[in-house]
């Protein structure tokens, strides 16, 4: 099954003088269990796009379905759809509110009508899952470390145990060290869970590194969808719209000009190195 946006759009303050497009006419098709990165500038309709998936807003034009069902149908559970599609969002303090951390993560699986041994049991493999130390179960999750908070607010939602995890900036703010941590978590988690993870970020080092597909937003539509090497084949593009394609591509790039027989459409480190020393070789 899958989620697809039919035709949508969505404008801010609608019949208006302030009127803005937000989403203009975005259809897409996201199947299950893809890693899927999604970019674009401040304003590009990131943010408004992820929370049209689980349906905490509505399309001014257009449908979206999930598993085949209208999301926006009169009689439609949009409370069970939020327990399927879990949205992280890029300021953790937004999903945190309990005494203690261990409660903050029971919040969401207790809603669901769970006994509370079953409650608890989700809570507690949610926080092992994102490596969450259990010393600090007990702990006012507004003393812990950004790191901790992300992880925390993870935790929340997988404890829901969602067919999509949306996460929006989920290492915004973090040192390199927290965002390789976080990142490779929820690789792990995809890998074991076969879930679908949607990955909002500024950072295409992140992206190439990680995902399956790109969605480019730019304005309110779609700009790019396509897999990593494809997306970054147009980083001119990308530059034109405030963006760019990860510094590996910029170095092969180079590589290539100066005369060396290497393949551009690398986007890792990994994949660079491996490309350089095959041409090293070949010399």
């Amino acid at each position: 099954m899958s989620m697809i946006l039919d035709h949508v759009s969505h404008v801010y303050e609608k019949d208006t003088e302030m009127a803005a497009y937000a989403l203009k006419d975005v259809s897409l098709t996201i199947p299950d269990g893809q890693f899927i990165g999604l970019i674009g500038h401040t304003g590009s309709g990131k943010s408004t796009l992820v929370q049209h998936l689980n349906g905490l807003l509505k399309p001014t034009s257009g449908h979206i379905y999930y598993n085949g069902e209208d999301i926006h149908r009169e009689d439609y559970n949009r409370k069970e759809l939020r327990s399927k599609v879990g949205l992280v969002f890029q300021y953790p303090e937004h999903q945190l509110f309990e005494v203690d951390v261990f409660s903050d993560v029971c919040f969401g699986p207790k809603n669901l009508g769970l006994s509370q041994k079953e409650v608890e049991l989700r809570a507690f493999d949610a926080l092992r899952q994102v490596g969450f130390p259990e010393e600090y179960f007990y702990q006012s999750p507004f003393d812990l470390s950004g790191g901790q908070k992300r992880r925390v607010a993870i935790a929340g939602v997988l404890a829901m145990k969602p067919e999509m995890l949306i996460l929006d900036e989920p290492t915004a703010g973090l040192d390199p060290k927290g965002r390789d941590e976080i990142l490779g978590q929820i690789a792990r988690l995809k890998k074991e869970m076969g879930i679908t993870v949607i990955l909002v970020s500024h950072s295409m080092e992140d992206i190439a590194n990680y995902v399956d597909r790109i969605i480019v937003m730019n304005k309110g539509s779609v700009l790019f969808d396509d897999v990593p090497k494809e997306v970054f084949r147009h980083y001119k593009e990308l530059e034109a719209v405030g963006l760019a394609a990860p510094q590996v591509t910029y170095i092969m790039q180079t590589l290539r000009e100066r005369g060396m027989e290497v393949d551009t459409d690398v986007t890792t480190l990994e994949e660079a190195e491996r490309e350089i020393l095959k041409a090293l070789d070949r010399r």
